[in-house]
């Protein structure tokens, strides 16, 4: 069962993520933040990593939770608007993602880790928009998705403009550009299920056909 990470910690870290890199952030320094025992701590959370997890969780919750349900704009609009929307709920914490960002860089299992952590959020924001993620094209999709922020959030870092006119132009570009890719992911699809249902015929047709006289007398 999923552990609730509480507030006052999920904010101590925070706090001390926008002051230095994860990596140099210790679990004593965490507890003094929050004002608990290092016991207390243990008991809210395993550990750092849970810790960014919850913390992202608490992101995305804030996103979905103002999604209106009964829009009528097209899907990639929709994308476009929960994608601005969580770099928004994100703007008070743009240093602490600058110092994750960078430790990443510095540490390919922490990037592994948090590719592993964006997987479950880009699901649930392409749910949000009416895209779908069952099957391969939607694991496709969720990937994507997840390469597409990891090369969005450099440049929303360093967007200084007030109305974010850089990461909207570099959204609205990556979008066009994923448009492209799933379409032709939908069509190598429906070429491999075309395929895969020839061969499933021609194995019924096989084994439906009769016995041959030679089978037969070897019987």
């Amino acid at each position: 069962m999923q552990r609730t990470v509480p507030d006052n910690v999920i904010d101590a870290f925070t706090a001390l993520l926008a002051e230095k890199p994860y990596e140099t952030i210790e679990l004593g320094e965490i507890a003094d933040r929050a004002g608990l025992t290092l016991g207390a701590l243990r008991e809210a959370a395993d550990g750092k990593f849970a810790i960014l997890a919850a913390f992202l969780r608490r992101i995305d919750r804030a996103v979905l939770d103002e999604i209106d349900s009964g829009s009528e704009d097209s899907r990639r609009d929709r994308l476009f608007d929960i994608l601005m929307r969580r770099f928004d709920k994100l703007a008070p914490h743009k240093r602490a993602v600058a110092h994750l960002v960078a430790s990443a860089r510095r540490d390919p299992a922490l990037a592994l880790g948090l590719n592993g952590l964006a997987l479950p959020s880009a699901r649930y924001m392409l749910a949000a928009a009416g895209i779908g993620t069952d099957g391969l094209r939607g694991c496709a999709r969720v990937q994507g998705l997840v390469t597409m922020l990891a090369r969005l959030t450099p440049v929303w870092i360093d967007d200084t403009d007030p109305d974010q006119s850089r990461t909207m132009a570099a959204l609205d570009k990556a979008l066009s550009r994923a448009e492209g890719w799933d379409h032709r992911a939908g069509k190598i699809e429906k070429a491999f299920c075309r395929i895969g249902r020839r061969f499933d015929r021609r194995s019924r047709t096989r084994s439906d056909a009769p016995a041959s006289p030679e089978s037969e007398a070897a019987a």
